[in-house]
């Protein structure tokens, strides 16, 4: 056996499943364009268990998205996989955020670059072949008419993500697909939880930390004269 939980908050869709040696038995989640991760990250773990009649002691693993993405959905995803993984002696397994984003888009060439919103005209980004391996690490980068050039030139790029929608008017290139709707969720974790299950490869619960990528930073609001 190989149950593993799945938790997803790195976004605003708030995304919770279930699976066995790599297929998905249950999925909760909700995109309603709100961060409701602190009211339904609980209750959607719950249900998960409930439908496929299952304890936590009966799961193998907790496998949580580490990042990047929202500071705060990051934490609460984090802190609650954690939980479990302490009350019930369960490892942990991390999932790179936008690599399972990249999951979502199959095809035979080009690139995936999966995007996260970092506000204003910058995106977490980075860059993934057709196997979905990671050809270009994870950066902070503000998005202009030249980004991603050294892609595009070559073929399609298909771009997804909450990051992508805010690009269409910069990143106007013949060979760009933009893929609407699209976020991380609890489903695509499924395979990458497994494999990595079979190779044993869990972080160290008591000083794993989310992937944020920036530092974050709390700004006063400055007094009105």
């Amino acid at each position: 056996m190989a149950t593993i939980l799945h938790i997803e908050t790195a976004t605003k869709n708030c995304s919770v499943s279930v699976a066995d040696k790599g297929e998905l038995l249950a999925i909760q989640e909700l995109n309603d364009g709100n961060y409701s991760h602190a009211e339904k990250l609980h209750p959607f773990i719950q249900q998960v268990m409930e439908e496929v009649k299952l304890s936590f002691n009966d799961i193998d693993a907790v496998a949580v998205s580490k990042g990047p993405g929202s500071y705060t959905g990051l934490r609460i995803g984090v802190s609650a996989a954690k939980g479990l993984c302490f009350a019930f002696d369960k490892p942990l397994i991390s999932i790179e955020t936008l690599q399972s984003l990249a999951y979502k888009v199959s095809m035979e060439e080009g690139v995936i670059i999966p995007m996260l919103d970092a506000r204003r005209m910058e995106v977490y980004a980075a860059v993934y072949n057709s196997k979905h391996e990671r050809v270009r690490d994870i950066k902070a980068e503000i998005i202009d008419e030249n980004s991603f050039q050294e892609y595009l030139l070559k073929g399609k790029v298909y771009f997804l993500g909450d990051g992508a929608e805010k690009c269409k008017e910069v990143i106007t290139h013949e060979n760009a697909v933009f893929i609407d709707g699209e976020f991380p969720s609890a489903k695509e974790m499924v395979k990458l939880s497994f494999d990595k299950y079979k190779k044993n490869d869990i972080e160290d619960v008591a000083y794993f930390e989310p992937f944020y990528l920036k530092d974050f930073v709390v700004t006063s609001e400055r007094k009105k004269l």
